[in-house]
């Protein structure tokens, strides 16, 4: 793994210098773009566009536009916006974890303690632990701004979760919501006995990425040059008025629901 940002924790007066580390790879095919005339390969090129020619990445920089003009930025001037934040992540408050909606969460990435930082961030990890709380602090990643929230992960490593800000999450008020109206009594009890029969703990290994295995059969099979069988789905019905009481009662009678219970 390749660091993605080198720098400290601030826990209190305490710095924790630390490097950060993409947590999470895609399980999706790498599925490549091709002209369906010929099957080539489509490429991306970064093109000046009054010259028509292809610049390296090396060359290009970037900027904002202001009055029909460039400003062009480079490290210092990232830097300079926020100097104390483009190398320190500082631990502005804790909060229990449950409190943050996870509409926030965005990314995760690892944590790696550095020389004479391991204490202290050992530290951390089981003060966080006990007390049930994760950090909240602001940072700059790359060229913008970021909140991160620092939790414990596997009683090994401190996580640095990235967190959305709050303008980022759009206004839901225009959608088409159902009025706030008490469902019946008995509908509710059933809802309620079905998620118990269904309730148990969360394992993430039994959640698998199965599309992407089936993909890859259905490609290994093309190019042995076999055909593909297509199961047809049952479309979603829409506009019919729905039995709550069955559709309920008919869960809790299917073997997956008595299993569960």
């Amino acid at each position: 793994m390749k660091a993605i940002w080198n720098g400290a924790i601030g826990f209190g007066l305490v710095n924790i210098p630390v490097k950060i580390y993409s947590a999470t790879e895609t399980s999706k095919l790498d599925l490549d773009m091709l002209d369906k005339s010929d099957f080539s390969n489509i490429k991306f090129k970064r093109v000046n566009e009054k010259t028509g020619k292809e610049v390296k990445w090396a060359n290009i920089v970037k900027g904002f536009l202001i009055d029909d003009k460039y400003v062009v930025l480079d490290e210092d001037d990232y830097a300079a916006a926020s100097p104390e934040k483009s190398k320190i992540l500082s631990i502005e408050h804790f909060v229990k974890e449950a409190e943050v909606d996870s509409v926030y969460f965005e990314t995760p990435y690892f944590l790696e303690p550095q020389k004479n930082g391991e204490n202290a961030y050992r530290l951390l990890i089981k003060a966080l632990q006990q007390t049930k709380m994760v950090g909240i602090g602001t940072f700059i990643l790359r060229d913008s701004e970021a909140i991160g929230m620092i939790r414990p992960y596997n009683d090994d490593i401190l996580v640095l979760n990235r967190l959305r800000f709050d303008q980022e999450i759009r206004d839901y008020k225009t959608l088409k919501i159902p009025a706030k109206k008490a469902p019946k009594p008995a509908e509710l009890k059933m809802a309620k006995n079905l998620i118990q029969q269904l309730s148990e703990p969360f394992d993430p290994k039994f959640y698998k990425n199965d599309y992407s295995a089936e993909l890859l059969k259905i490609i290994k099979k093309k190019a042995k040059g076999k055909s593909v069988k297509v199961k047809k789905s049952e479309p979603a019905k829409q506009g019919k008025v729905i039995d709550l009481m069955a559709q309920l009662k008919a869960s809790l009678q299917t073997p997956k629901s008595k299993n569960a219970s």
